[in-house]
């Protein structure tokens, strides 16, 4: 049978301290009845207790103690919400240039990218730096989002004059699809209805256009990407033979009967069914999460990739990459790290480090032979078993890793693999 993937949308928000991140998302959390009557009663009664004349629709999303007390938010909060046609996850992420590495986090999932600008204000270097940051990380999808246009009397010529200035630095980066958006949200303009307020704007409100921009093509489905997490033996009578292969579609579209390729070994065979939920599907495509069973009972196990034949990932022991640093003891030449790519994990040493990004100005730090805290630089790692990668630019699953430290287990960096 043909089973429907739910649709999701991942959005990351980017922007500066108080250009009204978390009170943009408490509105579309309220406006789209995501939150219960006691959460909004709370929210109502704090705000009555500041002595505010509105509710805060920010306390809705700053969860934290700490960072109520300083009015910020220093953590990556992520936040779902449901409307008819679509289900979203939205990263909050802190807008301090210290928190880089939070707003990667982030960002390295994201399908759209909402980067806010205060319309009081206009493009700051921190838009620059996060759209440079959005771009990097290839999200296909920005939109600028014009916040507090109630306290520029709704201006049409403020956003016109944000919207050039952002769509010329944005020309000059790698941005498939911007679209802007005046929106004041305290009192909900254009972010689920369209405001009356601004009957010069023609175009979408936030909601409505988060609800139909269009993703299906985002995604590789061509070059077929199965990373094998997991070998399924069940151990019950009923399924003594069954032998299944879980794990998460990253590229292409699988359907029983295509002739497939199991790596590194090189061993071919046929699949045979594709299972999810103890239902046959008739094919499986990014991001579907399924269980792949082959006509022929091979040697595969975590790590492996399940791919197409004439259409395979070439084995990488060199890589060369884009890596941010996450970690307050700096990367060093000739360190040794473990690195995790799809499911397979190894151990790498760091062989080079070309420059240094400064991610402001996009300046290449030639001289760097080291990357500290919150840092992004292009660097050669040798990796100890080949990997089956490709370019972060064709596949963002098999065109990333992520950098370990052996001896605390904790995640140091995160890497895009160049093409």
């Amino acid at each position: 049978m043909t089973r429907r993937h739910v649709d999701l949308l991942r959005v990351a928000t980017a922007g500066s301290v108080d250009d009204g991140k978390s009170t943009l998302i408490g509105r579309l959390l309220l406006d789209s009845k995501a939150i219960f009557e006691d959460q909004l009663a709370s929210v109502e009664k704090t705000s009555a207790e500041k002595g505010y004349d509105y509710t805060d629709l920010a306390l809705l999303t700053d969860g934290l103690r700490s960072e109520r007390e300083q009015g910020i938010t220093i953590d990556v909060a992520f936040r779902y919400f449901a409307t008819p046609k679509r289900k979203f996850i939205i990263a909050d992420t802190p807008g301090h240039i210290q928190y880089t590495r939070n707003m990667v986090t982030g960002a390295s999932t994201a399908d759209l990218g909402l980067v806010l600008v205060d319309a009081r204000n206009g493009v700051s270097e921190q838009s620059r730096r996060h759209a440079v940051l959005l771009s990097l990380l290839r999200v296909p999808h920005i939109v600028l989002v014009v916040n507090k246009m109630d306290l520029v009397d709704h201006s049409e010529e403020v956003f016109a004059r944000i919207d050039d200035e952002f769509t010329a630095f944005a020309s000059k980066l790698d941005i498939p699809d911007l679209t802007a958006i005046p929106i004041s949200a305290l009192h909900g303009d254009n972010v689920v209805n369209r405001s009356e307020n601004m009957p010069w704007y023609g175009g979408a409100s936030l909601l409505h256009h988060l609800e139909h921009v269009h993703t299906a093509s985002d995604r590789d489905l061509r070059a077929v990407r199965f990373p094998v997490q997991y070998v399924i033996r069940p151990k019950s009578e009923a399924y003594h033979d069954y032998r299944g292969y879980a794990g998460q579609v990253v590229g292409g579209v699988l359907k029983p009967g295509d002739e497939v390729v199991v790596l590194p070994s090189g061993m071919t065979s046929t699949i045979a069914g594709i299972d999810l939920d103890g239902e046959e599907l008739a094919e499986a495509y990014p991001p579907m999460s399924v269980t792949v069973r082959l006509d022929d009972d091979l040697d595969v196990s975590r790590g492996d990739m399940i791919a197409r034949v004439h259409n395979q990932p070439e084995p990488v022991q060199d890589l060369d990459a884009m890596v941010c640093w996450m970690t307050t003891s700096p990367l060093r030449i000739g360190q040794k790290l473990a690195i995790k790519h799809t499911t397979r994990v190894t151990r790498a040493v760091v062989k080079d480090i070309h420059y240094q990004l400064d991610i402001n100005t996009l300046h290449r730090v030639q001289d760097a032979d080291q990357l500290h805290l919150n840092e992004i630089g292009r660097v050669n790692l040798r990796v100890a078993h080949p990997l089956l990668a490709d370019s972060y630019q064709q596949n963002r699953s098999t065109g990333s890793f992520i950098l370990v430290d052996e001896a605390t287990g904790g995640t140091v960096g995160a890497g895009m693999i160049n093409g």
